[in-house]
């Protein structure tokens, strides 16, 4: 073997490693940002308006992005051209793969529901039992940019431990049915996240090959999402009535740049490991930061407990099985 095909090769180990890098960042900042908006629904006494601030926060970011920099404004409009006109586009994009940001709006408004009540250990764990299955079916559909990815036995073996994990850290819980009924909701909306980082990665890659398509598909996720939530939130205040005013801590309106950040990084990154591996690699950085979180700045008076610690050990368990097919096929 030659030089030349050696440098390929490592080049695209470098690539897979850095991209489980990236998500296991991507899923530390979920924590933090569910930590933050948990706090947030809970001093506002309502998690409708809470999500919709931390959504709208990242939209003005995004849309000042957008003015400014003139790639990004390029590459939405791109994205734009092609669902106007499926035909010019090569069939890459269509409507339907541009409101990834409902199931993001749906999931920023379980974190400031629930987190307060749960934890943000129990809420982390309980998307990952969504998101860790849930992605492993999406690439085997082909809905991200990666294409198709068959099941392989390490690639399940993956799944089943990080689904393993999340039971284990729930384990000693179980004797609290309201709390677990309540993590239903994040489960839930696991299921959705794995589907929000395929079809984002559809759009990033529609509009362009880089950092600014990446960030595009944050505007447009944004954009779905805030809209919905802006919907939902006026129905919420004709049955609920207004929420209590705004907090004076600036540290609880930052969950909507944690947003931004996670979300273009997910959309630039699924499309070098894949949905699955990046579903793990953020479950891993979830659970990790989670258990940090909850031990040092708890959302709840839910103690971190030994299986919480053994659970979050076994999801890193899962993601470097999970991670070794794609591993193996780069070299």
């Amino acid at each position: 073997m030659t030089a030349t095909e050696v440098r390929p090769a490592r080049s695209a180990q470098q690539h897979q490693f850095i991209g489980l890098t990236a998500a296991f960042g991507i899923g530390m900042l979920f924590a933090i940002q569910s930590r933050l908006n948990g706090e947030l629904g809970q001093r506002l006494g309502d998690g409708i308006p809470a999500a919709l601030v931390s959504f709208g926060s990242g939209l003005v970011v995004l849309l000042a992005g957008c003015a400014v920099i003139p790639p990004i404004r390029r590459s939405v409009g791109r994205v734009w051209r092609t669902i106007r006109t499926p035909s010019d586009g090569g069939g890459l994009l269509r409507w339907w793969q541009c409101i990834g940001g409902l199931a993001g709006a749906f999931l920023v408004a379980t974190q400031s529901i629930t987190v307060s009540v749960i934890g943000v250990a129990v809420f982390i764990v309980a998307v990952v039992a969504g998101q860790a299955v849930s992605s492993l079916v999406v690439d085997r559909l082909g809905f991200g940019p990666a294409g198709r990815q068959a099941y392989t036995p390490l690639r399940i073996v993956g799944a089943v431990l990080a689904t393993a994990a999340v039971v284990l850290a729930v384990s000693d819980r179980l004797h609290h049915p309201s709390g677990l009924l309540l993590a239903l909701l994040p489960a839930l909306g696991g299921v959705f996240t794995a589907v929000q980082q395929a079809i984002n990665g559809r759009v990033a890659q529609t509009a362009a090959g880089d950092a600014s398509g990446a960030i595009a598909a944050g505007v447009i996720n944004f954009l779905v999402g805030f809209a919905a939530l802006l919907v939902v939130f006026l129905v919420d205040l004709l049955v609920r009535g207004t929420p209590n005013s705004l907090p004076s801590n600036p540290w609880l309106y930052l969950g909507g740049m944690c947003g931004v950040i996670f979300i273009s990084a997910a959309a630039a990154v699924v499309r070098v490991v894949g949905v699955f591996v990046l579903g793990l690699g953020t479950i891993a950085g979830q659970l990790i930061a989670s258990l940090f979180i909850d031990l040092f700045v708890p959302a709840s008076d839910q103690k971190v407990t030994l299986p919480v610690v053994a659970g979050t050990l076994l999801a890193l368990v899962a993601v470097i099985v999970a991670a070794v097919p794609n591993l193996r096929k780069s070299a």
